[in-house]
């Protein structure tokens, strides 16, 4: 890979993991409309991999540091009771939801992404992607209508609902923030909350990644020329990643009544527009 290649890997992991638009589904779909002649699955790919993971990682615990640093004192009873006892419930939320993914992914990761790994396949999901969010703004007008609710107010069958939507990113394609945004919607969330919750949900499971990723590394330590092209790669991934959530969050709470729309045309003409290429171009 070089230097210009991982540059821009970077800048689409930074963006496209928080943007509800597949960060998976542009690695697959990118490389192959570009041809470039590296494979995602081999071992020397892993520390690129890994620190790009970091690098958004560390974007979100920036960003989030508020939260994360709100909620623990909350949970050690700083603020009082009734803070303590909202503290632990979102905790608790933030757990069940991640469930789901951890469950489903132990037993058909691997299977899912095998079936579904190609290029077209991404490019074929990236536009239900697209699909998923349209139709999830159409829906949510009904839930709101009901009720409109905060984090603490969700239950934990409103986390498992969320975390069986986080399930969606084991296709590649499908994103994990756009799927548990719009499973956050049609619970009652606002944009600006369904995506905090995402978000949220995020850091445990960027960190779990790159831990699992991290670990294949004893088995095929890098060399210098490859540390040097992973950490380049973390920095830009970690500062595009940051300036993505900043950005996201003061759009989702300018545009809660139409915010998916946008993303959801872009993945629907990049899906079908890759999936034709990729077919009869490729």
């Amino acid at each position: 890979m070089s230097y210009m290649q991982a540059f821009i890997m970077a800048l689409l992991q930074g963006a496209t993991e928080l943007f509800p638009v597949s960060s998976l589904g542009h690695a697959v779909i990118l490389p192959a409309l570009l041809h470039w002649n590296y494979d995602l699955h081999d071992v020397s790919f892993l520390p690129f991999l890994v620190m790009l993971h970091l690098g958004t990682s560390v974007a979100l615990l920036v960003f989030f540091f508020r939260d994360w640093r709100a909620l623990f004192l909350g949970a050690v009873g700083r603020d009082g009771q009734r803070i303590q006892l909202e503290s632990l419930h979102i905790f608790w939320l933030l757990i069940v939801a991640t469930i789901p993914a951890v469950v489903v992914g132990g037993l058909f990761e691997h299977l899912l992404r095998s079936f579904f790994g190609s290029a077209s396949s991404a490019a074929v999901f990236l536009f239900l992607n697209g699909l998923l969010l349209l139709l999830t703004e159409r829906l949510r007008s009904s839930v709101v209508a009901r009720e409109v609710r905060c984090i603490a107010g969700l239950t934990s069958r409103d986390a498992v609902v969320i975390g069986l939507f986080q399930c969606l990113a084991f296709f590649p394609g499908l994103s994990r923030s756009g799927a548990t945004i719009c499973g956050g919607l049609l619970r009652g969330l606002h944009h600006d909350a369904a995506a905090r919750f995402s978000f949220l949900m995020a850091q445990p499971v960027i960190i779990a990644a790159t831990v699992r990723e991290g670990f294949k590394l004893w088995h095929a330590p890098p060399d210098a020329g490859q540390i040097h092209l992973a950490m380049a790669a973390a920095v830009v991934a970690g500062v595009t990643a940051l300036a993505s959530t900043a950005f996201l969050m003061r759009y989702f709470r300018s545009h809660d009544r139409w915010a998916m729309t946008p993303f959801a045309l872009y993945c629907m003409v990049l899906g079908g527009v890759a999936f034709l290429a990729l077919r009869f171009m490729g």
